[in-house]
């Protein structure tokens, strides 16, 4: 955790100790930047720093819509993942959150969202993204809440849940094609250092199947091998798919 060294030192002693991390001001004499990653609040938001970001920058969980996608709400249910979802489905878990990018548009779709993320610091920046979402004017004058979020393993999560959602949403992570292919955006290359590769990626689906009310959706590279075996449906993204599994 990084003190900037002004300002309210209480948020930043309280996020250290949450997270059982060390807290550092990096305005004291003999600060040693070199920690694989920081958390500090910059710009009003929380951002993960490497030593690359440390100067300036920091990644953020971002609440405005993406390129391309709808500003209004609830926004069309249109586009590959709209169709993976499901027309009738109501009710869905991202069980796999991550920078909450797939969530906050299957949210701003007009989903009741439940959100789950087994990174302690994953889900800290999750938050405090979700907080300013709760923020913004048109949630207020909406009268809308942000997703759900809890915190932990979805695979042992995935058997709490009382009642079960028409949709369950994976993303995990795959290996990446070669070993020399273009790096991915800097987000990603962040979450596979604080994550790794799913190496649990069956028992998750297994779990997500079992708990999933109507279907399982799996996003996956288009290059990797389904998670479930065939699914019932899919459809194509752009060097991705939604792979459809019916529960039966």
């Amino acid at each position: 955790m990084l003190y900037p060294g002004h300002g309210d030192i209480e948020p930043f002693r309280q996020l250290a100790e949450r997270l059982a991390v060390p807290l550092k001001d990096s305005s004291e004499a003999g600060f040693d930047p070199h920690e694989p990653f920081f958390l500090s609040w910059r710009d009003g938001c929380l951002k993960l720093l490497d030593k690359e970001l440390l100067k300036k920058g920091g990644l953020a969980v971002e609440i405005e819509p993406r390129n391309g996608e709808q500003r209004s709400w609830p926004a069309p249910k249109d586009g590959a993942l709209a169709q993976a979802l499901g027309r009738k489905t109501k009710t869905v878990v991202d069980a796999t959150t991550g920078w909450g990018q797939d969530s906050l548009h299957i949210f701003r779709m007009g989903y009741e969202l439940l959100c789950m993320e087994r990174s302690p610091v994953m889900a800290e920046l999750l938050a405090d993204g979700f907080n300013r979402l709760a923020g913004l004017d048109w949630m207020q004058n909406l009268n809308l809440q942000p997703p759900r979020l809890l915190i932990g393993n979805a695979i042992d999560l995935l058997a709490t849940v009382e009642t079960p959602p028409d949709c369950i949403y994976l993303d995990p992570m795959f290996p990446p094609k070669r070993k020399k292919s273009a790096l991915a955006k800097k987000a990603m290359m962040v979450l596979r250092d604080l994550l790794g590769d799913d190496q649990d990626k069956d028992q998750l689906f297994a779990a997500a199947l079992a708990a999933a009310g109507k279907r399982v959706v799996v996003k996956s590279p288009d290059y990797a091998e389904p998670l479930g075996g065939k699914p019932n449906e899919s459809f194509q993204g752009k060097l991705l798919r939604y792979d459809v599994y019916f529960k039966n």
